[in-house]
């Protein structure tokens, strides 16, 4: 662990929640040390996304105690990529850095993420060790080849919820997956619009309480069908990127 001071960085740090009454408060700590440590000038945003459980009230009084800690409410439930979106919008730091609210990463990992943007225009962590069942794994496998065919990508863990991006990247693109497909669609973006990613591995942690709800069926037939609206999407607006260039040249 670094015994640096604090860097100057201006950083915002989201993850979304639902039904992780177990988890927030934890996960929240943790950011929250971990951010003092390294960084200057930070915030950290929990996104609550339809909880049904105390997640919100947890995190209301989070944000009570805490003057870096913010929360907003999706109510309904808008689903992973609604609360992503959601978490991107509200960011008011130049670098946002986000994660899951179920405290399966070490947030002491940040530190080995952020040099990264010294290189490149976008951090990207790939999991080692990935603490899941075989099945989930296995699917993840199989989906990541999938897209790195589709998009042409060479990002080796697509989905992981350990990345930074630049803020101004966020404000150029619009999200449209509401789904599991946002992380692809984030960084198929950024790959077309030009944008250096550095990869670099980081632990995997267990989780310890609360239910996954990535395996889900309904979740994984959501990214299927949203998968193939996305390239043709980024085929259209390639398309007109370079009508538009070519008329600029004429």
């Amino acid at each position: 662990m670094s015994t640096q001071a604090p860097i100057h960085m201006s950083l915002s740090v989201f993850f979304p929640c639902y039904n992780e009454e177990a988890n927030v408060e934890r996960t929240t700590l943790q950011a929250l040390m971990t951010c003092r440590r390294l960084v200057d000038d930070f915030e950290v945003i929990i996104v609550n996304d339809g909880s049904k459980d105390r997640t919100g009230e947890i995190a209301d009084r989070l944000a009570e105690e805490h003057e870096q800690v913010r929360v907003v409410h999706n109510n309904p439930n808008r689903g992973y990529g609604g609360a992503l979106a959601r978490g991107f919008r509200e960011a008011e730091k130049d670098w946002i850095f986000y994660t899951d609210g179920d405290g399966q990463f070490d947030f002491d990992d940040l530190e080995r993420l952020i040099p990264l943007l010294s290189r490149f225009d976008i951090a990207s962590a790939y999991r080692v060790d990935r603490q899941d069942p075989l099945v989930r794994k296995a699917n993840a496998w199989a989906w990541g080849m999938l897209v790195r065919r589709v998009f042409r990508m060479s990002t080796r863990d697509i989905d992981c919820a350990f990345k930074i991006y630049p803020r101004s990247f966020v404000e150029q693109i619009e999200l449209r997956s509401t789904g599991a497909l946002i992380d692809t669609e984030m960084l198929a973006k950024a790959t077309n619009m030009g944008y250096s990613i550095g990869q670099i591995g980081v632990r995997h942690l267990a989780r310890v309480a609360g239910e996954q709800t990535g395996a889900n069926w309904r979740v994984i037939l959501r990214a299927f069908k949203e998968l193939f609206r996305l390239r043709r999407h980024i085929k259209e607006s390639t398309t007109q990127k370079l009508r538009i260039t070519h008329s600029l040249a004429a």
